[in-house]
């Protein structure tokens, strides 16, 4: 393969909703572009794109698949990415290198909510969009259902560049209103005829042409002129206002597409070399603020968006040339870490197959290996410079599980797993929780996380165990207590004893700290001599008085008691979760001359508290969860339905662009593969977010439960 220079590379990524065609399309687009002679299947699992075990038994794309087809004597960089919402993570790291989107529509369905949360996405990263309604031969395919939906969608933004002459089984030719002909296809290898457009069709062509020209001119004051003194533009005037408009996401230019028949995709690639961003277009933003522009007479800098494991290959890292020229053997400087890397190899690629190429001008993407420590959203630099491309933002994990190995011997090996995993796929967290004493482990849904469950018991031979994961509960007190206690312990020589009286009071927002306390019948007031305040990293703070007078305990002894009293907090009294937001004022005790040390007034005073915080009115507080669905109307009470039986408190509804947005506070114990039942409740058609918002207090009936299933716990143990 020869050297593209940057003005000649297109970078596109692939987007759409399961099942809409977009690797039957990429395979088509390698077809067009010489990479292969014959075209595969998704179920004969022959695709380039679709090329792993998983993928190929799953029959649906799981990793986003770095591809390129040479045509026009342009280089296509294209990325096939997963259809699925749990694996968004794939997408999003190809925003990041690619400069646009093909949009793919099931012609069947229309926009679905897939469609409107990538659009979503793509508008967040500036990515153009281009629409291809696809599946037109399908004899349950609807143009006209299609189009509605997406003007319903994307209003003004959409602007039809074709519309079909024929749709279902009879589907073999479309008009294209740019070019003002009529393109039929003679078979199913992308061969075609251009014609002119047929009377009964050119009264609608000529209206939808005016349109396109009428948005064409809209993008730039000069065509603007020409349009009204001309009343239309010429081909290549509309081409130059769709570019500008496409770049600035004013325009969704829309294409008729059968990528099993090969009808259209030709004309497709046509229109994204001609019309589409190129890489010199591009800015890159650096951590800092900095934006590098993409310029091959620049500085050598390249951003890794992926990495994965192949076999015969080991680790492989996919990048984005973002300034200069990378050339085979060339040493470049990881600025995080310091790392030099040499860059031995450079491929092209196109799925499993890696072509070599001496180098690669900016703007191109392709592949290397061997890097001793490069990760994902990791830079490399040439020339000593410091840059550091500013990261993929992955969205927060939607799924968590806990998980162990069946066997203890795997401990160590499955820990390294996941570590790599996740330097791997960044939507995969794994965490031990010394709180809830497991491994939690997050992603975007259960299918992702069976995914990952699939290669540690097939590739990496390790049998696990997923299991519900414990919910990270907080302990609290709603009253004012006292408690006491008195250490004493004697063993032959130089005995303990220390002894502690203390007061505890919740801490509410706004009301400040007294020292009047009527606690189990006595008026006390309190001198208050020492504050010392503690944010705690489990959310919350701990307030710590000093009310001793008269040296009844020794100031030396103070830090020992709130040491205690930390202990059980980190280890609540009531189902050893964490305690929080509780005011602590010591103001009595006892001391032995010679017994009395730091271990005593701390078991002394964690006693104490314990005794205190029982009868105080003790509190569960749980996580809750800001949850936001996207669902269609038809599916709507059938989720509302199942939120509330979740416990949800429903905040908000909202109908969005044929779909219908549902607000609600969850509690996350009721969240549990709540991903697989939306899924199944709407045919996986509808889409959440979670985000955490705070704690509350349980329900008295869920208390009552969580204490019972503690203390049986307790007794097993």
């Amino acid at each position: 393969m020869k050297s593209y220079p940057t003005q000649s590379i297109r970078n596109v990524v692939l987007l759409g909703s399961p099942k809409s065609g977009k690797t039957t399309l990429a395979e088509t687009m390698l077809f067009e572009g010489k990479v292969i002679d014959r075209r595969g299947s998704v179920e004969a699992k022959t695709t380039v794109s679709d090329n792993t075990e998983i993928e190929q038994i799953y029959q649906r794309s799981i990793y986003p698949t770095l591809l390129y087809a040479e045509f026009m004597d342009h280089k296509l960089n294209i990325i096939d990415t997963p259809g699925s919402d749990d694996f968004i993570g794939g997408v999003i790291s190809a925003f990041k290198v690619a400069d646009t989107g093909v949009m793919i529509v099931n012609a069947q369905q229309g926009v679905e909510v897939g469609t409107e949360i990538l659009a979503r996405y793509a508008e967040k990263y500036r990515m153009p969009l281009i629409i291809g309604v696809n599946q037109l031969e399908h004899e349950k395919a609807n143009w006209e259902n299609s189009i509605e939906s997406l003007k319903l969608a994307f209003g003004k933004k959409i602007v039809l560049v074709q519309f079909p002459v024929e749709q279902g089984a009879g589907f073999n030719s479309f008009i294209d209103v740019l070019k003002m002909k009529k393109y039929f296809f003679k078979d199913d290898n992308g061969t075609r005829e251009e014609m002119e457009i047929p009377a009964e069709f050119m009264s609608r062509a000529e209206e939808l042409h005016q349109t396109l020209a009428e948005m064409a001119a809209e993008n730039d004051e000069s065509l603007m002129e020409t349009f009204f003194e001309k009343g239309n533009l010429t081909e290549e005037e509309i081409r130059k206002g769709l570019k500008t408009g496409l770049s600035k996401g004013e325009m969704m230019p829309v294409f008729c597409l059968s990528g099993k028949r090969d009808i259209g995709v030709k004309r497709l690639m046509e229109f994204i070399i001609d019309v589409a961003p190129t890489p010199e277009n591009s800015i890159q933003k650096l951590k800092d603020g900095t934006l590098i522009p993409c310029d091959a007479s620049g500085q050598t800098s390249l951003f890794i968006y992926k990495t994965a494991l192949e076999q015969h290959l080991g680790e492989v890292a996919f990048f984005r040339v973002m300034s200069g020229k990378l050339t085979e053997g060339m040493d470049l400087t990881n600025p995080e870490n310091g790392a030099k890397e040499r860059i031995s190899i450079i491929y092209a690629v196109a799925g499993k197959k890696k072509e070599r190429v001496p180098e690669m001008m900016a703007g191109d993407i392709g592949c290397t290996v061997k890097l001793k420590s490069a990760k994902t959203n990791q830079t490399l630099n040439g020339g000593g410079k410091e840059w550091i491309f500013e990261e993929i933002e992955f969205p927060p994990s939607k799924f968590r599980t806990a998980i162990r190995a069946k066997s203890e011997k795997d401990d160590e090996k499955l820990g390294e797993i996941l570590n790599k995993t996740h330097a791997e796929d960044p939507t995969i967290v794994v965490e031990y929780s010394k709180e809830l004493k497991q491994t939690i482990l997050s992603g975007q849904g259960e299918h992702h996380i069976n995914i990952l469950k699939w290669h540690l018991t097939n590739t990496y031979k390790i049998e696990v165990d997923l299991f519900p994961p414990k919910i990270p509960y907080r302990e609290t007190i709603t009253k004012v207590a006292a408690g006491d206690y008195r250490h004493k312990k004697q063993s032959g020589g130089a005995g303990q004893f220390g002894e502690v009286h203390l007061i505890i009071e919740p801490i509410v927002e706004g009301v400040p700290a007294g020292n009047k306390f009527k606690v189990e019948g006595r008026d006390l007031v309190l001198n208050i001599k020492g504050k010392e305040e503690y944010p705690l990293e489990w959310g919350g703070v701990l307030e710590y008085y000093n009310c001793i007078v008269g040296g009844a305990i020794d100031a030396r002894f103070m830090p020992a008691i709130l040491k205690g009293i930390m202990e059980k907090m980190e280890e609540g009294p009531l189902t050893g979760s964490y305690a929080r937001d509780i005011r602590v004022f010591v103001y009595d005790g006892k001391m032995h001359p010679v017994d009395s040390n730091e271990i005593s007034f701390k078991l002394a005073g964690r006693n104490a508290f314990k005794e205190a915080f029982k009868k105080a009115g003790p509190k569960i507080m749980e996580p809750i969860y800001n949850v936001e669905v996207m669902v269609p109307s038809d599916c709507m009470g059938d989720v509302m339905s199942d939120l509330q039986n979740r416990r949800a408190m429903i905040e908000g509804m909202s109908s969005e662009k044929g779909f219908e947005v549902l607000r609600a506070r969850v509690p996350l114990a009721e969240l549990y593969k709540y991903s697989t039942t939306l899924s199944s409740l709407t045919s996986g058609r509808a889409t959440f977010t979670m985000e955490f918002a705070d704690y509350q207090q349980v329900p008295s009936e869920v208390q009552e439960k969580l204490l019972k299933e503690y203390e049986a716990n307790e007794k097993d143990e």
